[in-house]
């Protein structure tokens, strides 16, 4: 029997666990694949090109739903994702990780009865004021096939009573660990970030900064400033700036060591990561890829779903206080990171999840 499932893409991170999965599933399966982008991330730079860049087939439908409140976003999103799986009757929903979109394509699946398959399924910062956390916890509640990316994640998930509930759970590793190792070899030849802005390798510190807790709150991002500020003193700090973040910065005074860039592609992100000196970021995706490219990290985070690596002294998490931002990276400043422990999985993850989702569907059908 030939299967169909639906998969719902909206933001970057998803563009890349979506890059690897999809090529596996149409490389070692004969699922049929309808793929859905929401448009979450409407930015030329931070969702086209990672189609185009990452040989992401072209999305079946686009939705183009963003700039809207998490509660408008999220039902629109709904209303449209609703029509379209209706259309295509598929036998499972795919969703990745804990945005909007993700929240969104399970509702809708849960309440027309189709099974929902949750990638990075698990994972808690247990910070109930962060969006994300929310969105996670529902879609692991409605889904019935977890593919978990770490043990921890599994825990987290037993000490909720998900072992006692008649949901699939699965250990398979991270699926951008498969993406990271396919997408290095071509990040040399694609991108030209370094020659572009003049930065020469293990010469700068990695920035980015998107998170609302962080930038919505003005007494937290003057902290975030005042530390990042003090690193600029002794290395240069490189930016990629937040489509949304631009017009709060253009009222401050940052140092000029700090070099604000437009959002980068992912081979131009790969290299970043690669070249730099260390990472600093609010991102949940970054903390890992600075660890796949054997970088240190600095999380400027409260809490972190990747608690291990914290747990290995690979991140630090030091929340908004500009000293602790400042020590992390004094700390960190000309380490090298030794990968005594592997934590995400060999890089085989999407062959891992393709089985599971065989086996999965073909139990359901």
């Amino acid at each position: 029997m030939k299967y169909k499932i639906v998969t719902i893409v909206g933001a970057r991170p998803q563009f890349v666990k979506a890059a690897a999965l999809s090529r596996a599933i149409k490389k070692f399966s004969s699922i049929e694949e309808v793929l859905i982008h929401t448009g979450q991330h409407f930015d030329e730079n931070m969702s086209n090109v990672f189609f185009e860049e990452m040989e992401i087939p072209s999305p079946n439908y686009q939705l183009q739903i963003s700039g809207l409140n998490h509660g408008a976003m999220t039902g629109r999103m709904m209303e449209e994702i609703e029509s379209i799986v209706l259309e295509e009757k598929p036998h499972a929903m795919l969703v990745y990780g804990d945005t909007n979109s993700t929240l969104a394509g399970a509702l809708v699946a849960s309440k027309l009865h189709i099974p929902v398959i949750h990638v990075e399924a698990g994972l808690r910062s247990f910070n109930m004021e962060m969006p994300e956390e929310i969105n996670r916890i529902i879609t692991d509640r409605i889904s019935s096939l977890l593919l978990c990316p770490t043990e921890q994640a599994i825990i987290n998930l037993n000490r909720e009573g998900f072992e006692t509930m008649p949901i699939t759970i699965k250990l398979v590793g991270d699926i951008m660990e498969d993406a990271a190792r396919y997408y290095k070899k071509q990040s040399k030849q694609k991108s030209y970030i370094l020659r572009k802005y003049s930065l020469t390798p293990d010469k700068f510190v990695l920035f980015t900064l998107h998170r609302a807790e962080n930038t919505n709150n003005s007494v937290r991002m003057a902290e975030i400033i005042k530390g990042i500020t003090e690193v600029a003193t002794e290395c240069k700090v490189v930016w990629p700036v937040h489509p949304r973040m631009k017009n709060q910065l253009a009222s401050m005074n940052l140092h000029d060591n700090i070099l604000i860039i437009d959002p980068v592609g992912y081979f131009d992100m790969i290299e970043l990561i690669g070249q730099s000196k260390l990472v600093m970021t609010d991102s949940g995706g970054l903390q890992k890829e600075a660890y796949f490219f054997n970088k240190f990290c600095v999380t400027i985070r409260d809490q972190t779903e990747w608690v291990e690596l914290v747990y290995h002294g690979f991140n630090a998490l030091v929340g908004a206080d500009s000293n602790r931002i400042f020590d992390a990276f004094r700390n960190f400043d000309g380490k090298k990171l030794n990968k005594f422990v592997q934590l995400y999985g060999n890089g085989t993850a999407s062959l891992v999840m393709v089985k599971a989702i065989e086996i999965f569907l073909e139990s359901k059908n």
